[in-house]
C-alpha cells in the first residue's frame, strides 16, 4: 500500500472516496427514483421555477437552471433564503430541496410557498419537510438518506431532471444521461487510482496544496460548475477557495490583480475550460491567462469531456470532486466531517 492510499484509509473513516467513485451509479439509482415516482407536474400555466434549498441542496438546482438555461421557456431561480422572491405566486412551481429536511431556512420557504399557494414540489430524504409534504398530499421525490448532502448531488438533481421532462417542461434527456454515466465510469478508471501516474485531479490537487485556489469559468453551463469546484474544496479539503465568471470578471475583479503581489504569488488559478463557450468569451479567458499568469503562482486549465452540455458538466464536477477529496488528504483531513457548520447550526438553534 502507497502512502496516499495508508493515508485515505486513515483519514477518511466514512467513505466519502467510496461516494465518490460510485456516483455513476448514484445517477443510475437517481434517474430511476425520477421515473418511478409517478409524478407529473401540470405544466400548463407554470410561469416561473423557483428551487428553494441550501448548500448541497441548492447546487443540484444551480445545475438545473444552468443547464436547462437554453431550452426552459419560463424563468428557472434558485432562492437560498428564509423567504421566497416577491413574484411567486400561484402559477409559480416551486420546489423545496432539502437533503435533511430539517434546513430551517427551506423550512421557512417551503411554509411560504403554501401561504402564496404556488404549486409544490418537494425531494428530501424526509424531516419536517416531508412530513408537511405528506400532510399536504404534495408531491414528494424521496430520495436515499445516509449520505453527505454534498455527496448526494445525483439525487438533488437527476430526479428533479426526470420529473420535468416527463411534465413537459424539457425535452427527454435519456441519451445525455447515458453518455454521462458511461463517460464518468471510464475516466473513474484513472482518477479512482491514487497511483496512477495519469490521475490529473491529484495532479491538480498537490498543485494548489498550500496555496489559495481562484477558480474561473464561463457563465454558459460552467457557472454552477464553479460554485461546485468551490464549495468541495472548502467543505471536503477544509480549504478556501474563491472564484468567478467571465464575461462578467473581466469588467471589475480583473482589475484587482494588481497590488498585492506577495499574496497573488501564492495563489493558484485554474480555468474551466469548455469547447461551447461563446468564442468572445474564449477570447477572453486566453487573454485573462495572460494577464493573472503575471502575478498568480500558477495557472491551471481543466478543459470538459464529453459530446452533450450535461456530459461536459458532470465531467468537469468530476474532475472537482476528486480534486477536493484528494487536497483533502494532502491536507491531512478527513473529508467527511464539517464541524464548524455543526457548531453553527447547534448555536443558531439556542437563538
Amino acid at each position: 500500500m502507497t502512502s496516499l492510499s495508508s493515508d485515505i484509509a486513515r483519514l477518511d473513516p466514512t467513505g466519502m472516496f467510496h461516494w465518490i467513485k460510485e456516483f455513476p451509479r448514484q445517477i443510475e439509482k437517481a434517474v430511476s427514483i425520477g421515473e418511478r415516482s409517478g409524478i407529473k407536474i401540470a405544466s400548463r400555466g407554470v410561469e416561473n421555477i423557483v428551487l428553494t434549498g441550501l448548500g448541497g441542496s441548492a447546487i443540484g438546482g444551480d445545475l438545473l437552471r444552468s443547464y436547462l438555461s437554453d431550452e426552459l421557456s419560463i424563468p428557472f431561480v434558485v432562492n437560498r433564503h428564509y423567504s421566497l422572491p416577491g413574484f411567486v405566486k400561484q402559477k409559480t412551481l416551486v420546489i423545496v430541496s432539502s437533503y435533511s429536511g430539517n434546513t430551517e431556512e427551506t423550512i421557512s420557504a417551503h411554509k411560504d410557498a403554501v401561504k402564496r399557494k404556488a404549486r409544490i414540489l418537494c425531494i428530501t430524504t424526509g424531516g419536517t419537510i416531508g412530513t408537511t409534504a405528506a400532510r399536504l398530499k404534495q408531491p414528494l421525490i424521496a430520495i436515499p438518506a445516509g449520505l453527505s448532502p454534498r455527496a448526494a448531488l445525483g439525487y438533488s438533481f437527476f430526479p428533479l431532471l426526470v420529473v420535468l421532462a416527463k411534465s413537459g417542461f424539457v425535452k427527454p434527456k435519456t441519451r445525455e444521461i447515458r453518455e454521462t454515466v458511461r463517460l464518468l465510469d471510464e475516466r473513474n478508471r484513472i482518477y479512482a487510482d491514487p497511483d496512477s501516474v495519469e490521475n490529473a485531479p491529484l495532479g491538480l490537487a498537490r498543485q494548489i496544496k498550500d496555496r489559495l485556489p481562484v477558480v474561473y469559468s464561463p457563465t454558459e453551463y460552467l457557472d454552477a460548475v464553479n460554485v461546485r469546484w468551490r464549495g468541495q474544496i472548502a467543505e471536503n479539503a477544509k480549504q478556501l477557495c474563491f472564484g468567478h465568471v467571465l464575461p462578467e470578471m473581466n469588467h471589475n475583479e480583473l482589475v484587482g490583480w494588481n497590488v498585492l503581489t506577495p499574496l497573488m504569488k501564492q495563489m493558484e488559478v485554474i480555468f474551466l475550460r469548455d469547447r461551447g463557450t461563446h468564442k468572445r468569451v474564449a477570447v477572453r479567458e486566453e487573454l485573462t491567462k495572460e494577464i493573472t499568469g503575471k502575478y498568480a503562482a500558477h495557472v491551471s486549465e481543466v478543459w470538459s469531456a464529453g459530446t452533450s452540455p450535461l456530459a461536459r458538466m458532470f465531467s468537469l464536477i468530476q474532475f472537482g470532486d476528486w480534486v477536493s477529496y484528494y487536497l483533502a488528504i494532502l491536507n491531512h483531513q478527513d473529508p467527511t466531517p464539517v464541524k464548524v457548520i455543526d457548531y453553527l447550526k447547534g448555536e443558531l438553534a439556542k437563538v
